[in-house]
């Protein structure tokens, strides 16, 4: 694991954004029998999720959240130095799809680009952005960054798939920090581990498997594997092993980097993966119940999106006061990170939704 440090830097504001649509796991009638239906609701923590209709992309939902989120911070659009886009779901193959919401947000010219992670990528994207800013030289006020985060996973899953349409959402998010001389220290710690990368990907669609044929079409039976292997596939087992594996010791090396205790900090916010695994996660890390707050029965796992939309739904009243929060991502790549770092006073986070 990699570890770092920074001071400096403050977050000012955080939206989350979800589609206006919700389905049940009933109405979908993935699982007729309403006692096993009931039974996997209750591990998995998930009851309804927020689904994207096919017009909505990543995109609009991070741009409701951010157009929202800098009107009521007052900000000048062409103040915003540094605009990161964290998914795994762009609009585009090329461009960056932080290229297009630089132009649809209004800004002006500044550092714009995108980050292909997804359940760890959150807080790589506070990390690049914090660095970033530090770098820059800005006359007359502080450097200031959006990042936003979030996929329309939905859009990428198999029909049919009790193992992936029962547990995700759609969601983006917000995120606003501006540099601050007065502070706390940030601390980081970051990890890959690419040998299980098969084990949550979606196969095809890039160069190794192109969609598109060289020349002549694809026969049926090709363009049928393409298509499965164009829809996300989760290797259950192998997630929940990764996880129990890698996440507690990544609890305490953050505590460990931080120099701190579980006793000084108000929040751990982890990638909301299922409840059953955050739970399990929670016990064998030594953590209170209290301290762990989960979002899932109405929003499901919202990749990049799941900690901001966490903080916003669960903690909104809390940012009065400064919060000692300890934000933790897990999955896909595999791939690990976590801050520490202290949020507030700041604006009350919120949850908007999307027609």
């Amino acid at each position: 694991m990699t570890e770092a440090t920074m001071k400096g830097v403050s977050i000012r504001g955080i939206r989350a954004c979800v589609p206006a649509e919700t389905r049940d796991l009933a109405a979908e009638n993935l699982i007729p029998d309403e006692a096993e239906r009931e039974r996997l609701i209750g591990s998995i923590g998930v009851r309804s999720r927020h689904i994207a209709r096919p017009d909505i992309l990543t995109s609009d939902l991070c741009q409701k959240a951010a157009d929202g989120l800098i009107e009521e911070l007052g900000w000048a659009r062409d103040s915003i130095d540094v605009l990161i886009m964290v998914t795994q779901s762009a609009d585009y193959v090329i461009p960056a799809t932080a290229c297009a919401l630089q132009s649809r947000l209004g800004l002006g010219s500044c550092l714009a680009f995108d980050i292909n992670l997804g359940c760890s990528g959150y807080a790589y994207g506070l990390w690049t952005a914090a660095s970033l800013m530090q770098t820059l030289k800005v006359a007359g006020r502080p450097a200031r960054a959006l990042v936003l985060a979030g996929d329309v996973s939905t859009s990428k899953l198999l029909e049919g798939d009790r193992s992936t349409i029962p547990l995700f959402g759609d969601a983006g998010s917000a995120t606003a920090l501006e540099i601050d001389p007065k502070a706390d220290e940030m601390f980081g710690v970051f990890g890959t581990d690419g040998s299980g990368a098969p084990h949550i990907m979606v196969e095809a669609g890039g160069l190794k498997h192109p969609l598109l044929p060289p020349k002549d079409p694809h026969s049926p039976e090709r363009a049928e594997e393409l298509y499965r292997k164009s829809r996300l596939h989760l290797n259950g087992t192998e997630v929940f092993n990764f996880t129990l594996k890698n996440v507690p010791p990544l609890v305490k090396g953050i505590l460990e980097t931080a120099n701190t205790t579980i006793d000084e900090v108000d929040y751990v916010l982890f990638h909301q993966a299922n409840v059953f695994m955050l739970n399990h996660l929670r016990k064998k890390s030594g953590l209170p119940e209290d301290k762990v707050p989960i979002a899932m029965e109405t929003y499901g796992n919202t990749s990049s999106a799941s900690i901001p939309l966490t903080i916003a739904a669960r903690l909104a009243d809390k940012f009065d006061r400064p919060q000692s929060l300890v934000m933790m991502g897990f999955g896909v790549g595999w791939s690990w990170s976590a801050i520490k770092m202290t949020v507030g006073p700041m604006l009350s986070p919120q949850v908007v939704e999307l027609a």
